[in-house]
């Protein structure tokens, strides 16, 4: 008897295994678990000849481990996804990722991506102003918080903790009628700082506080489950965390890294991003349940390099001016 088709049935099978072999994407992301699950869902589903096996934690926790495993030798990532520019840009400085030029780009604010292509922005956090709804008075300017009758009555996240006050703060240093007076002047009124983001919003909701600097997202949602809060996009602007992407320079799997990358630009990925609650950095989209109009929330500017490099002169002054909380 003859093996010839004993070994085609052998052959054959091990083609069909290979034809259906999934190759796998490793990504660390600082999203909240429920939005990592999502997105990493939606992708696999796009495409189903990827398995994304994802690490989710802070991002300044993300950011050592990867430099622990970079000096340690070992795997890394074959894509981020994390919360801010600055973290980015300092992965950039240090050669660690590789650019990428996104067709999907060219929808967006170039404002919102490394012109190099070394990352990209997916979504808009903003940071302005929340309050208890029984406030006395109704803010619609960051000056507002300076008014004597608001003395001891606000908050915020300090940039010691918080990578959205970092950036905030950076970028109000770009205004000429903010900058360090500005701080100074909370300082004088009273403002007391918190750890983070989630510190602020119990404050506010639990009338600890009747005022706070906020991302815009925590206070909605929150607001929505009908939490005393309320929140407002002051007219002076806002500051933007981005949530941008990157390949890292030694991926093992560049195709699915690149693939990756346009997902969470293309109009599926953003429509995910309105899915979930945020601001889309795509700017032909509705903006979620309880956010104004899009053409109504003014963008401050701001430049991820600069915030770099003067971030530690930044932190130090600030915990000069307010303690080491």
């Amino acid at each position: 008897m003859s093996k010839t088709p004993a070994l085609a049935v052998v052959f054959l099978a091990m083609m069909s295994a290979s034809a259906f072999a999934k190759s796998t994407l490793t990504l660390y992301t600082s999203q909240p678990n429920e939005d990592a699950q999502m997105t990493v869902s939606a992708f696999e589903q796009a495409h189903p000849d990827v398995e994304v096996k994802w690490i989710r934690d802070g991002t300044s926790k993300l950011i050592a481990r990867l430099q622990a495993e970079i000096a340690a030798g070992v795997a890394s990532p074959d894509v981020l996804l994390i919360a801010d520019s600055v973290t980015m840009e300092s992965l950039k400085q240090q050669n660690l990722l590789a650019a990428y030029q996104s067709p999907q780009a060219s929808r967006y604010d170039a404002k919102l991506y490394d012109k190099d292509g070394y990352y990209y922005g997916t979504k808009l956090i903003t940071t302005g102003i929340a309050y208890h709804s029984k406030a006395p008075v109704k803010p619609d300017s960051w000056q507002d918080l300076l008014k004597p009758e608001l003395k001891n009555m606000t908050t915020l996240p300090s940039p010691l903790y918080s990578g959205a006050a970092q950036i905030h703060l950076a970028t109000l240093m770009n205004d000429p009628q903010l900058g360090w007076q500005y701080y100074e002047k909370l300082k004088e009124n009273g403002a007391m700082p918190q750890s983070g983001n989630g510190g602020v919003m119990s404050a506010i909701t639990s009338g600890n506080k009747a005022y706070g600097v906020l991302v815009d997202y925590m206070a909605i949602r929150e607001k929505a489950k009908g939490a005393p809060i309320e929140f407002v996009f002051p007219k002076e602007g806002v500051s933007i965390v981005t949530e941008p992407v990157a390949m890292m320079k030694e991926a093992k799997n560049v195709e699915g890294a690149k693939a990756f990358i346009d997902f969470v630009l293309s109009p599926d990925g953003q429509q995910l991003v309105l899915k979930q609650g945020y601001l889309t950095a795509d700017p032909g989209l509705p903006v979620p349940q309880g956010f104004p109009a899009r053409d109504s929330i003014k963008l401050m500017a701001y430049d991820p390099a600069k915030a770099l490099a003067d971030a530690e002169a930044n932190k130090k002054r600030f915990a000069d001016l307010f303690g080491s909380r």
